[in-house]
């Protein structure tokens, strides 16, 4: 990105409906804001978001308590409103999630602990599955270039086909870093870790990378400008092509773990998960056994949850931030 970040295709105005919910998503809201509570943010773990090109389909991960089992689930538009959340056909069975769309459409590409062969669940891998109209097909590993004996999680597909993830390698800058996998005529390369504009001697994880390689969106733990639990940073590239240091999206963050950013293909959202919740510490007078389910079973109960925002205001954020 030079001065500005360029918009792409006008998306197709999207209603999200449920019982008492419609949201049009030609308006994101100015603050970061609950998406749909009730229909996409529940008492459940929500987290990961992804739409596809035509703006009738969304892509997200729900999991048990802990995580013990993630599973990918989706929603399409139909004339009377917005289906009923299922699990994907090609999912179900072993840990799958961070659902990302390649720049066309016609692939999903996502984390998996599935194995190889058998029944037995392994090391998270990143997989790929294409589509023929609206059946999905069968997934297929990316093999040993990308995938090692370690976990890769969270794929970001470009235009290119540069694919961009998360992992944990002896050969990394810190704790955990984002990796890069150039594509070449028709194979990955190895992959490499971003520099340190990105990585640090701690957490990055969980990037957005814009199709067109001008910015990067993602999460860090254990910066000092991190207020507790991880934060989402963001950083831009010079004119030469070379990432510039991030900076912290400071007042889009909380003191819980914020995760998982996805923009909307025509970069007017950014939807990421969050764990902020204001979980009483304490009572002034005595609680009740009625008052603690209710908590427990509310929609900001501690789990993850699917918000939204304005990108025009994270853009706005962004350049007013000061670098660090």
């Amino acid at each position: 990105m030079k001065n500005a970040i360029p918009l792409l295709i006008f998306l197709t105005p999207i209603y999200f409906l449920s019982d008492q919910t419609q949201i049009d998503l030609k308006n994101p809201p100015t603050e970061a804001t609950l998406f749909a509570e009730g229909f996409i943010s529940t008492s459940m773990n929500e987290r990961d978001f992804a739409i596809s090109s035509d703006g009738r389909e969304i892509y997200y991960t729900i999991s048990t308590p802990e995580s013990s089992f993630q599973t990918i689930v989706f929603s399409t538009l139909g004339e009377k409103g917005w289906s009923t959340p299922e699990v994907v056909s090609f999912v179900g069975k072993f840990s799958d999630l961070e659902p990302a769309f390649s720049a066309d459409g016609n692939k999903m590409y996502f984390a998996s602990n599935r194995p190889l062969a058998g029944n037995k669940p392994k090391d998270f891998d990143i997989w790929v599955v294409e589509r023929t109209g609206k059946t999905w097909g069968e997934p297929k590993n990316l093999g040993n270039t990308i995938n090692t004996e370690s976990d890769e999680f969270y794929p970001s597909i470009t235009k290119s086909g540069n694919l961009y993830f998360t992992a944990q390698y002896k050969e990394g800058i810190g704790k955990e870093d984002i990796f890069i996998a150039q594509w070449s005529a028709d194979h990955f390369e190895k992959p490499i870790p971003l520099d340190t504009a990105v990585n640090s001697k701690s957490y990055e994880f969980n990037a957005f990378v814009d199709p067109n390689e001008e910015f990067i969106l993602y999460t860090s733990y254990g910066r000092k400008d991190d207020k507790g639990r991880g934060d989402l940073y963001m950083s831009v590239k010079d004119d030469k092509g070379k990432w510039l240091p991030s900076k912290n999206l400071t007042t889009l963050n909380s003191n819980r773990l914020d995760y998982c950013p996805y923009l909307s293909p025509d970069k007017k959202i950014l939807f990421f998960t969050s764990e902020r919740n204001p979980l009483p510490m304490s009572f002034e007078i005595k609680t009740s056994y009625k008052q603690i389910k209710e908590i427990s079973s509310g929609t900001l109960n501690g789990a993850g949850n699917i918000y939204w925002i304005s990108f025009d205001e994270v853009i706005d954020l962004f350049q007013n931030s000061p670098q660090k």
